[in-house]
């Protein structure tokens, strides 16, 4: 377990001290997520009496367009660097290499999302102070970086990764990123019917979790 763990969390240490140096992922992703709820904010003009409904799809929109922008730059700065190189001739499993990537993935995104979040609250009047927005969001954002490692991964070799990548992420986060409206639309109602939803959620993350890992290794080869 050791063997495993600790280059996992070499990755992982290494993506976070470039992050700090840089700062490229989390500053675009978390600008990028605020101009989206800004933008939607004037645009739908939520009233009292519907922003219980738009506004749980505008926060998870923004959040998903943002990773997609942070997906992106993850592999293209592995790339640029020759990085990729190096991970791939390491002595470690192409797995380690992906837990690792998704693992820095997964803590950039909830930085971000506790950067915007009070925004979001703010902007749109409801109390943050709500328990069950933070097992969702959890689960959505594992769920976006899990599926987005593999496709980040899949991109960065082609020439339009800007475009590949949504197109080929988007058609599989559907069902969680549907789970993850819903469930942030229940808590904000107040009904309690979200519970229903983190199942699901925990179920396609579990499914992912053991599938991605193996299609990684074949897409990392090509």
């Amino acid at each position: 377990m050791k063997d495993f763990l600790y280059p996992v969390l070499t990755i992982l240490w290494k993506d976070v001290l470039l992050e700090t140096r840089s700062k490229d992922i989390v500053v675009s992703v978390a600008v990028f997520a605020l101009l989206v709820i800004v933008v939607f904010n004037f645009a739908v003009s939520p009233t009292p009496q519907t922003v219980t409904f738009v506004a749980p799809g505008i926060l998870w929109i923004a959040i998903t367009f943002g990773g997609v922008l942070g997906l992106n730059r993850s592999f293209a700065l592995e790339k640029e660097g020759g990085n990729i190189h190096g991970l791939m001739t390491a002595p470690v499993g192409r797995d380690v290499i992906f837990f690792g990537k998704m693992l820095s993935i997964f803590l950039f995104m909830v930085v971000v999302e506790a950067l915007i979040f009070p925004v979001f609250a703010v902007m749109y009047n409801f109390s943050l102070l709500m328990p069950g927005l933070i097992p969702i969001a959890l689960l959505a954002t594992l769920a976006i970086a899990t599926v987005g490692t593999v496709f980040s991964a899949m991109a960065v070799n082609t020439r339009s990764r800007e475009v590949m990548m949504p197109v080929l992420f988007f058609p599989v986060l559907v069902p969680a990123l549907v789970a993850a409206v819903e469930a942030s639309a229940s808590v904000i109602q107040g009904d309690g019917s979200f519970t229903r939803w983190l199942p699901f959620l925990a179920v396609f993350d579990a499914i992912f979790l053991v599938v991605a890992p193996v299609v990684f290794q074949f897409v990392l080869e090509e």
